[in-house]
């Protein structure tokens, strides 16, 4: 008898088990398919259709919100097999999701950013995020960046040098790797302090490693059949990955062991030089450094994640946002007249090195740049995790859903930014902004989780822009669809930028 009873127990618990995850499963295709999207079957959902070229892909996600773009308001339904993703791309829901400070938690496409840079800014969430961000802002503030523009207009410097050799050419050069060495010298010098010399030498391993471990990342968020562990950590790309790794963490680790034997490095002004000798550069791990000596809770671990990070997230973004630049400045002659008409007002025939006040004084460059930004943003989609349900254009979204933002298609809002697809800086004119929605423009996210670093990523790429056209004129050969872009986590070239050079004085 009481084995019987038992085993009713058994079957009334497994039903009810059952029963509940039933109604949450039917509880959220129900909600989700409230919303307009293009058609699915059941188990594979929109998986089947999706193109596995990378190009041919983002294509399609545009070609969705296109058709789409009457019946679904800016909220866009897929499912990924059997889970769910909306793509929010109307500036009132973008605000919804970026504004508030429980939607916090990264999409799971993330997660495999985690063996490389742990659970640092970027990739962690809750009390961790909100402690660790807390921690790290002051970290950019304005006096510190400052004291990075030596080494923005060291590396510029040296960019504008190594591209004297291709000016007056009548062959094009492409100018995205370029620009991409020469970020990866800035960020390696801000972030840890080390001099790699990429533009000198761009078969340096850690160099080499940082670039590819970032298209091994790429590559395995676009390929569901790369995301199981046990699979990828056997076959090649998973032992490229492990390498790359390696290389990466190791070369971290031993700035950080060096670092820790030497006396603090100090801010110019906060103290008097003689404390500690001449003073050295300061880099963002002196920083994380010094909080490791004021508080051991912060380890050396939590100090590689954030290097790591500073890593990943400040070389392709704002290389990336350059290159852009660099291409629709030599695709508008009358913009790059006016560039030039800017920055010879603010530095005549001078070659010295740019200033914060002179930054302050290049409007119309920062208007370039936004501008690019908007038709281009280096991340041109941002995931969230949903932990709780939430309203999107009337309607409930449910725990667990994916909420993806669509920055790209944000930015082409022919509500907020008519003739989208035009290269237009004087939208960012001060009067011409006043009026338009607060989150219809977020290249650098927005909210409590928008990116710590913009200030930083702004002030390298003006300089890096100011200093190029100082010396030169450049005119695009290619159109925008030429150059292919990728839209996955960084929005890049796939076939290069090429550019005809030449010298202006």
């Amino acid at each position: 008898m009481a084995v019987g009873v038992g085993i009713a127990s058994v079957v009334v618990i497994a039903t009810s088990i059952m029963t509940y995850f039933l109604a949450r499963i039917l509880r959220v295709y129900v909600l989700i398919n409230k919303f307009h999207g293009p058609p699915a079957i059941p188990i594979l959902g929109n998986a089947h259709q999706f193109k596995h070229d990378p190009r041919e892909f983002f294509l399609q996600i545009v070609d969705w919100v296109n058709e789409f773009y009457e019946k679904t308001r800016g909220i866009l339904r897929i499912w990924l097999g059997p889970i769910p993703l909306i793509l929010a791309y109307n500036a009132r829901d973008v605000e919804v999701i970026l504004s508030s400070s429980r939607h916090i938690k990264k999409g799971y496409i993330y997660d495999f950013l985690h063996p490389w840079l742990g659970l640092g800014l970027l990739t962690s969430w809750g009390k961790k995020w909100f402690h660790r961000r807390k921690m790290l802002t002051p970290t950019f503030h304005f006096s510190i960046l400052q004291n990075f523009l030596e080494v923005f207009n060291e590396q510029s410097a040296v960019l504008v040098k190594k591209l004297e050799k291709f000016a007056d050419s009548p062959e094009p050069i492409n100018i995205f790797p370029q620009i991409t060495y020469c970020v990866l010298d800035i960020i390696c010098d801000t972030a840890m302090g080390k001099h790699i010399n990429a533009q000198g030498n761009s078969n340096n391993e850690y160099v080499q490693a940082v670039i590819n471990m970032s298209d091994l990342l790429l590559e395995r968020m676009r390929k569901p059949w790369y995301w199981p562990d046990f699979l990828y950590d056997n076959i090649e790309r998973g032992k490229q990955h492990a390498h790359h790794l390696k290389v990466l963490h190791d070369m971290t680790n031993k700035i950080i062991r060096e670092r820790l034997t030497e006396p603090p490095r100090i801010l110019e002004g906060k103290e008097d030089d003689s404390v500690v000798g001449k003073r050295k550069r300061i880099a963002f791990l002196d920083l994380l450094v010094q909080m490791h000596r004021e508080d051991p809770s912060f380890t050396l671990d939590d100090i590689r994640e954030e290097v790591d990070t500073f890593m990943f997230e400040g070389h392709d973004t704002t290389a990336a946002a350059a290159s852009w630049a660099m291409l629709l400045i030599g695709q508008h002659p009358e913009v790059q007249v006016r560039l030039h008409e800017e920055l010879d007002e603010v530095f005549g025939d001078s070659d010295r090195p740019i200033t914060a006040d002179d930054l302050q004084k290049l409007q119309y460059l920062s208007c370039v740049l936004k501008e690019t930004l908007r038709l281009c943003p280096s991340v041109p989609m941002i995931a969230r995790d949903l932990r709780e349900d939430c309203i999107l254009d009337g309607k409930k979204v449910p725990k667990g859903t994916i909420v993806v933002v669509g920055i790209y298609a944000l930015h082409h809002d022919p509500e907020q930014f008519p003739e989208p697809n035009k290269f237009d800086p004087d939208r960012f004119l001060p009067e011409n902004c006043a009026k338009r929605h607060p989150y219809a423009y977020v290249p650098f996210s927005a909210g409590p989780r928008n990116c710590i670093g913009q200030r930083f990523a702004q002030m390298e790429d003006k300089v890096i822009l100011a200093n190029l056209l100082r010396r030169f004129s450049v005119r695009s050969i290619q159109t925008m669809e030429e150059t292919n872009p990728l839209g996955e986590l960084i929005m890049r070239p796939r076939d290069g930028i090429f550019l005809k050079i030449t010298r202006r004085k």
